[in-house]
């Protein structure tokens, strides 16, 4: 193996560094810089390569392969954990129990319609409106109840202070198959995890109670920094508390707006949660299969491929 030429750019100056033995892994999950005698090279630098190298070509190829994903950032509903039953099921029950009879099927539908319009009236929980998150989801479940048929307000105000309280508790999530090994894997493979999710107040208390918190350096909801995704600022805080570059960081998420465009429109590396036929033809079309999480067992293997590809995801 010939020595290695480092010019600067903008100068003239050479240092060559002495011949290296090692150039790779040192072992599973670590990463060896290139350079020998602790000098680093840097993507800043430009590399000339003796002919023994056969020019700079193969070298920037084993650059490139060393891609390392340093931060591993999360939505979590729908991505990582789920609600135990559907929301319209939970309205009915507990309308049943303060003694009103309404379809489950009904309150379910009215729920989404209610939801969507409370979204695009208030957004992100109305915070610019001068609400708070509680309010909000007040007014979800009053408006769910009066589209279903139930024209007394007052009925359902203890109803709808019930089903906050309701889900704020961790017993009414449950953890998603695979998602508490996965996490696990990404951290002994010394990844930074952190959530970036369009939630309010209430998940960091749900993440300690369904025990996921401790797995994750930092906690961004979209209530606590003001930008829902796919804002890119609300990537932008992640990767500042981060303090790393967005080619270096990854997103993982169910929503193809949201989540996966979202963050690729900020420069990071993105994979979709999806699984199969669960994806629209156009999206399914336009996000490339390396991308495509069928399930989160898929994220670790799909982790190892992006950091061996030359020109990355």
């Amino acid at each position: 193996m010939g020595s290695l030429d480092l010019y600067p750019h903008g100068s003239s100056a050479v240092k060559t560094l002495p011949k290296c033995q090692q150039i790779g892994p040192t072992r599973p999950g670590k990463r060896r810089p290139l350079g020998c005698g602790g000098v680093v090279l840097s993507s800043s630098v430009f590399l000339h390569v003796g002919q023994s190298w056969g020019g700079p070509g193969p070298l920037l190829q084993i650059m490139a392969r060393w891609l390392q994903i340093r931060l591993l950032t999360w939505d979590v509903k729908d991505t990582l954990v789920r609600l135990r039953r559907p929301v319209g099921e939970e309205y009915a029950t507990k309308a049943r129990a303060h003694g009103l009879e309404v379809e489950a099927a009904a309150l379910g539908e009215a729920f989404g319609q209610a939801y969507k319009a409370q979204s695009h009236s208030f957004p992100n929980y109305g915070l610019s409106h001068g609400l708070t998150s509680r309010r909000w989801w007040l007014g979800v479940v009053l408006q769910t109840f009066h589209l279903a048929g139930v024209r007394d307000a007052q009925a359902v105000v203890p109803i709808a202070e019930q089903l906050y309280e309701d889900f704020s508790s961790p017993g009414t999530w449950q953890v998603l198959e695979g998602a508490e090994a996965t996490l696990r894997g990404c951290r002994k493979r010394g990844l930074r995890l952190a959530v970036v999710s369009n939630f309010d107040r209430r998940l960091e208390d749900i993440l300690v109670g369904l025990g996921l918190r401790e797995h994750f350096d930092f906690v961004l909801t979209s209530e606590a920094v003001g930008w829902p995704k796919p804002d890119s600022r609300i990537f932008h805080e992640a990767l500042r508390l981060a303090q790393v570059e967005p080619a270096v960081a990854a997103h993982v998420g169910d929503s193809y707006h949201c989540d996966y465009k979202g963050a690729r429109a900020i420069g990071m590396h993105s994979f979709l949660v999806a699984g199969p036929g669960h994806l629209e033809p156009a999206v399914k079309d336009s996000v490339p299969q390396e991308h495509i999480l069928p399930s989160l067992s898929h994220l670790l293997p799909a982790l190892v491929r992006l950091e061996g590809s030359p020109r990355g995801l």
